[in-house]
Parts: C-alpha cells; structure tokens; sequence
C-alpha cells in the first residue's frame, strides 16, 4: 500500500506522461529510517523537506505540519503491516501536472512508500567495501545540489560505473576537482585526531546523518571536526575513510586504489550513534 496525497491505496499506481517529477525532475524526495514504527530524526528530516520545498518554490500546503506527516507515514506504515518492525519510508514530492518549463501552478503531490529492512539499529559492515573516484562527471557545487531532488543522473550512471567495474561505490568531485560525497551518503576521511567532511558549499547533500555525526564528534574531546574541502591527494593518505546515510548508519570503506583503511573511528562512532538512536 502506497499513500497519495493522504489517501491509501494498492502500490500499482501508473502515473501520467504529464507528471511534473517524470517530465522535468521536477521534485524531491527524503528518505527515513523506522524503527518499530518510530521515526529516526524525524524533525531533522520534516524541516530538510520544508526547506527544499521552499528552495524550489514549491506551495507548501497549509496542513504539511510535522504532525500531519507524521500521521501519513504512520499510517501507511501500519497499512503495510510494519509497525513491529523496521522500514525504509520514501516520501515523494512533485507539483501537480501543468505547463512547460513554467508550471501551470506550484502546489504539489505528494506519495510515501515504505518497505522493510532489517536492521533496528546501525550495525558496522566489516566487510569489503571498495571505492574509487568517479570523474566521467563532475558536481557543479550549488544550494540545489544539496537538496535530494529527482536529478540524481550522476549518481545513477556513478552506480553503473561501480558496478561494471567491481567496486562497492564511487566517490564523486565537483568542478573544483575537490571530493564531494559518496554516491549514497556523505564521506568523513580520518587523519590521526582530525575528521574532515566536505562542506556544504563544495555541493554535497545536507545529509540528516552527516548533522548527527558531526553534532557527536563535536562532543569527543580527543578529536577535531573540521568541515573543509578535501582533495583527491588526501584520500590515500588518510587513517579512515567513511560514508554515512540514515538507512546504513555509517559505511566504513576497505579500500581505495591501493590504499586499505581501518575502522576504530568508526565503530567508535556508530556505538555513540546507536546511544543517542535509543536516547532519542
């Protein structure tokens, strides 16, 4: 069961050729974790999507409270018989059909789905995880590059590059030739007591996950958070490498090129994550 501008119905929904988020890219998307039916971050992720609605001029309808959503997803996680366990809730926003270029009209639509995952709480995946810069196409940094619009064509085709050659993921660079973010989630990069992150001006996704890590590492005395460019040249001298996103948690990468990387900042911190998911 999917859920269509409040209304529940069966998930084989087709929508038209005029659809404004199909035709044009024309919408966006946030993407939550639930935990037996609790909703992980949830006021981070409400007020990322009001933004970006407002970034992008869409109406926000009067009754778009946090409440209400909340409700929406709710039930449309109990409709899907997911309350005692955990799940991946979609939320879709496009503006109604109309127009060209120019829409007929800036109010919207709005669908959320859900499907079930495994994991309650973020567990650290040992297992190999290679990367390698992706540089067929560059990020050309921007405030809508740090919304999560439907135009995700470089992390589409960054995906296939992966996969035709073997890797687990792709680190992605902007015009700058500085390295943005991963192709599912944003990147930390350890150097002894230093953890950098790119910050948001070099492009990367206002990630809900990058803001509680960093919030956490701010609190560990024994290391410096430093939100700044990184270059290509730091990856292989760096301790650890790391991508983050609310459904994995954090992602600790094995290996990049020839350089292989360990995991104790990490894990480090995905006990402190799991603390503050129970707490929260």
């Amino acid at each position: 069961m999917i859920n269509f501008n409040g209304k529940l119905q069966e998930n084989n929904i087709v929508i038209s050729n005029n659809n404004r988020g199909y035709s044009y890219g024309d919408g966006l998307f946030e993407t939550i974790k639930a935990v037996h039916g609790k909703l992980l971050f949830f006021e981070d992720h409400y007020f990322r999507l009001m933004a970006s609605m407002r970034i992008l001029r869409m109406e926000i309808p009067m009754n778009f409270t946090m409440e209400y959503i909340e409700e929406q997803i709710k039930q449309t996680i109990d409709a899907n018989n997911l309350a005692e366990q955990s799940a991946r809730v979609k939320i879709q926003i496009d503006r109604v059909e109309g127009g060209l270029y120019l829409p007929d009209s800036n109010d919207v639509n709005f669908m959320i789905s859900v499907k079930a995952i495994d994991a309650d709480f973020y567990l650290l995946n040992e297992a190999k995880y290679e990367v390698d810069l992706y540089k067929d196409h560059y990020l050309s940094p921007s405030l809508i590059t740090t919304l999560k619009t439907n135009n995700k064509i470089v992390n589409v085709i960054g995906s296939i590059y992966a996969k035709e050659n073997r890797l687990d993921s792709c680190l992605l660079i902007n015009t700058n030739k500085s390295v943005v973010e991963a192709l599912s989630g944003n990147l930390f990069l350890v150097k002894g007591n230093t953890i950098k992150t790119p910050p948001l001006t070099d492009g990367c996704l206002k990630g809900v996950l990058r803001k509680q890590l960093m919030e956490i590492i701010k609190l560990i005395p024994e290391y410096t958070l430093e939100e700044t460019s990184i270059s290509p040249f730091e990856l292989q001298k760096a301790d650890e490498l790391f991508t983050t996103n609310v459904i994995k948690g954090i992602q600790p990468i094995t290996k990049y090129r020839k350089k292989e990387f360990k995991n104790e900042v990490s894990k480090k911190l995905l006990q402190k994550l799991n603390v503050k998911v129970r707490l929260g």
